[in-house]
């Protein structure tokens, strides 16, 4: 049975690997031809929409227009609340311009988003559960993912540069309450096995090729919840 996909993005994020977007326009004469579009976050959604092919998806990315200064406690129930609490996962997509660097993180929408698809709410008689939340990490403008994942391939692991993500998704990476029991040594590095993060990360490549996976990974997460130390808050 298909998952209701709450899809959390950047969407103006033009920071992301072209996917050659092209559209018909109109020229002055009324002649239509075809033009390329500046490729964002935004349009890997489609893809992700077109991969999945459910109907029950739920799509929601930020409204340039609206203040986010009011968009807290009760207020946020209305606005993203009613969006988040019927799904049951929460894909994030991870973008290299995914952060307004100069706009405190509680007035971006996607930490308020990520918040609330780790938050137990009732509504209208109904409640929901904590969601799986899925990491699906998008190359940027070179086709890289190094901005963010880095590949280690001698110890057959890899480096996850989480000061790059927001507060509250940093704060539910490498939050396994007994993570200390599953480790190994490479090179002198630590290296954790399993799944350490409630939030597990996976490339856009990757998570195109199999994405069932990956969804079903971030669920096998979530049935095991008590096993990490869940944020919910943006701070």
């Amino acid at each position: 049975m298909g998952k209701k996909i709450f899809v959390s993005y950047k969407y103006s994020d033009s920071q992301v690997q072209d996917l050659n977007i092209y559209e018909n326009v109109k020229d002055f004469f009324g002649n239509v031809l075809r033009q390329k579009v500046t490729t964002t976050a935004r349009h890997y959604v489609d893809k992700i929409d077109e991969l999945l092919e459910l109907g029950d998806h739920i799509f929601k990315g930020e409204d340039d227009g609206e203040d986010m200064s009011t968009l807290k406690d009760s207020t946020i129930g209305s606005k993203l609340g009613d969006k988040i609490f019927d799904s049951s996962v929460t894909i994030v997509l991870i973008s290299k311009g995914m952060k307004e660097i100069y706009t405190a993180e509680n007035d971006q929408w996607i930490p308020w988003e990520i918040s609330y698809s780790l938050k137990e709410q009732s509504r209208e008689g109904g409640r929901s559960n904590t969601n799986a939340v899925l990491a699906v990490v998008l190359p940027d403008e070179m086709g890289r993912y190094d901005y963010y994942i880095t590949e280690n391939p001698s110890c057959n692991s890899r480096t996850l540069n989480t000061n790059f993500l927001f507060q509250i998704l940093r704060d539910n990476m490498f939050n396994k309450k007994s993570k200390e029991d599953n480790i190994r040594n490479c090179n002198g590095s630590k290296i954790y096995e399993g799944f350490p993060s409630y939030i597990y990360s996976v490339k856009w490549s990757n998570f195109i090729a199999d994405y069932n996976r990956f969804i079903d990974i971030a669920i096998s997460i979530r049935q095991n919840i008590n096993q990490y130390e869940i944020t919910k808050t943006v701070k």
